[in-house]
Formats: structure tokens, C-alpha cells, sequence
């Protein structure tokens, strides 16, 4: 456990960010990668402790601690999938590029594409050093809703500077195609959703529809999209848990429209007051005394970019439909036996609530 401190003198603790013993039929070929890693980063030295995250619905996470390193392994899913949206190599290219100008990602160490070591292509990173907040805030903070405001500003400020690199200074001029993002967006998530729809779930034609009526003209801004920014994907400082130190799970960055990215976070972000079947979904403690309101993160992000954030119907719906149909896809995978993950169960559920709330933003 480290200590934390608050400017004022106050101290708490903090734990890490936690492993397990790797999950049934998703164990690798230890004494390969092993091996191969040894060669890549020559400096290793004995024998790896293996564990896996326990977080992550769709790239797999691994740890491998050695007696002088500790490293972070990213490989694939099991089954069939779209390779294209479980690329390594961009989620490897991204972080190494974006770290000289946006220093809050982990240091990136290697990445294959030879397939005989793991069954797939994988990249290697070093494990953040820091704190990893999932549904709640640490009660031993001890947090005020006065710290947890200041927290929570910093949180968006995070994504506001990631929207606000220069990601041709960067050198990822192209990394995708900013122009015409929307419209790939809300075409592409509704071509997904229909390739992994099941008896159980509404084929919801009329919210794909809706979005495809609705689409705003391009915004005239262009930034790198995370595309999964949450509390639970960044590691916060050991000793100043306001202080963002790494953002993690890259896997489906991209360059568009940031308020299509902003939307993307803003439905993962509960209220106390939400609807059950949207707060069942909670990954990150939104919903804590002093956290901004959606409309008060809706408001700082104007303030910080000039960008109109007044009428934001259309990428609140987008929001929790991509968010259906990621969840509908893993859904899929588990229905037909490609993953034996039983979290995964209940995901149909999730994706029928979620359509129905896009309803009914649409209705209101």
C-alpha cells in the first residue's frame, strides 16, 4: 500500500492495480513468450510471475513480473473477431508516438506480429506505477465533495488536453481519416451491430435510423479520440491521486470528431438519479458526492475549446448505442462459444437497455 497526500497534509492509502490468476481458457504459452521476450529485452532476468487483469471486456491483459521488471502484455481476444478492431500495432503506435507530446500513456517496450509465440500479434508494455479506481472512490481517502470536484475537473481536463494535441507535430498525420468520422461512425456501429444480432435482443431499426437521419455536418475540428476515456482506465498518482499518470486501453483510438469522443464518455458516466438499468452498468464512482453533472462536463469542455456543447442529443444517443453494440458483440462471442467468460452472460441485457434509453433520449 502507498501512502497518498493531499497538499493540505492529509494522508491516505492507496492499493494497486489488482491481478488474478489468469482465467480459464485464456492461458498463453508462458515458456514461449517467455523466451522470446528474453530475446526482444535482453535484460530480463528469472522466472515471470503470470497473472491477468481482471478488468477489460475485450483485449486480453497480462502480467508478467520479473525480478527487475514488471511488464504488461496486450494480446487479442480469443475467437472470431474483426482484426481491424483489435489492431496491437495501433494501440502499440499510438502510445509511442503520443508519449513525447502527451506524457500521461505507459512506456511501450516491443511489439510482434509473429503469431507461432501466443497465437497472435502482441505488444509489451511496462506496467504503470499507481493507483486504479473501479465503481467507488477508496473510503480511506477520505475524500470531501470539495476534493472530489477537483478530481473529477482534472479527469475531463485530461481528455480536453489529449483533444487538444497536435497530432501532425506528433508524426500521426496518418493515423486515420478525420474528415467524414461521423458519418463512419454511426454507419460502421450499426453494420456491427447487425452482424452479431441475436433472437433475445430488438434489432432497434429504429434507433439505427434515427442516427443515420440525424447526423450533424462536420464540426470542423479534428483531434485524437480515445474512444474509451473512464475513471477506470487511468492510473493515478501514488502520492497525489488528482494527478493522472497514465490513460490506458487505447485499442480503438482514432482521429475525428472530439465531441463524438466527449459522447463516448459521457455515457459511461452515471448519475445517482439515472435510470437502474443504466446505473447497473456503472464501471466508475460518477455518481459520488462533488462529481460534476453531465451538463457541468458539458460546460467545461466549451469553456476549455470553444466547441458548442448546448445541444448534445445527438452524441449522448450515439454514446450509449455504441456502447450497446460493443457489448452486443461480446455478447455474440459468448452465445456462440468463442469466449467462456460468464461476466459476459448477462451483456444481451445490457445492450436491450441501452437501446431502450437511446429511445427515449430520442422521444424526450
Amino acid at each position: 500500500m502507498a501512502e497518498l497526500l493531499w497538499a493540505d497534509g492529509r494522508s491516505m492509502t492507496a492499493g494497486d492495480n489488482p491481478t488474478t490468476a489468469v482465467r480459464s481458457g485464456e492461458d498463453l504459452d508462458w515458456t514461449a513468450l517467455d523466451a522470446h521476450l528474453k530475446k526482444a529485452i535482453p535484460q530480463l532476468r528469472g522466472e515471470p510471475e503470470v497473472s491477468q487483469f481482471a478488468g477489460g471486456n475485450s483485449n486480453l491483459t497480462y502480467r508478467l513480473k520479473y525480478e527487475n521488471d514488471d511488464l504488461v502484455i496486450r494480446r487479442p481476444p480469443f475467437g472470431t473477431k474483426a482484426k481491424s478492431a483489435h489492431s496491437m500495432i495501433r494501440e502499440f503506435r499510438i502510445m509511442n508516438q503520443l508519449k513525447p507530446v502527451y506524457p500521461s500513456v505507459p512506456d511501450t517496450l516491443y511489439y510482434s506480429d509473429d503469431e507461432s509465440v501466443i497465437g497472435s500479434e502482441f505488444y509489451v508494455m511496462r506496467k504503470a506505477e499507481g493507483q486504479l479506481i473501479k465503481e467507488t472512490l477508496p473510503p480511506e481517502w477520505g475524500f470531501t465533495a470539495q476534493d472530489t470536484r477537483r478530481f473529477c475537473i482534472r479527469f475531463w481536463e485530461k481528455l480536453i488536453e489529449l483533444h487538444q494535441v497536435d497530432y501532425v507535430a506528433a508524426g500521426l498525420a496518418d493515423f486515420g481519416k478525420p474528415e467524414g468520422y461521423v458519418e463512419r461512425q454511426i454507419l460502421g456501429w450499426n453494420r456491427r451491430f447487425e452482424r452479431v444480432m441475436t433472437p433475445d435482443v430488438d434489432e432497434f431499426t429504429d434507433v439505427r435510423q434515427w442516427l443515420e437521419a440525424n447526423m450533424p455536418g462536420e464540426s470542423g475540428r479534428h483531434a485524437i479520440l480515445h474512444g474509451d476515456y473512464r475513471i477506470d482506465n487511468v492510473i493515478l498518482d501514488a502520492k497525489d491521486p488528482s494527478k493522472i499518470v497514465a490513460v490506458l486501453d487505447w485499442e480503438i483510438c482514432a482521429l475525428g470528431d472530439p465531441l463524438m469522443d466527449l459522447g463516448n464518455s459521457l455515457a459511461y458516466w452515471m448519475h445517482a438519479d439515472d435510470p437502474q438499468e443504466l446505473r447497473n452498468l456503472v464501471m466508475q464512482p460518477s455518481g459520488a458526492p462533488g462529481m460534476l453533472t453531465r451538463r457541468e462536463i458539458l460546460d467545461l469542455y466549451q469553456e476549455k475549446t470553444g466547441m458548442d456543447t448546448s445541444d448534445f442529443t445527438f452524441y449522448k444517443v450515439y454514446g450509449y448505442w455504441r456502447i450497446g453494440v460493443i457489448l452486443q458483440q461480446i455478447y455474440f462471442r459468448y452465445v456462440h462459444g468463442q469466449t467462456q467468460d460468464e461476466r459476459f452472460s448477462t451483456f444481451g441485457i445490457a445492450t436491450q437497455n441501452l437501446g431502450k434509453h437511446c429511445r427515449r433520449l430520442i422521444a424526450d
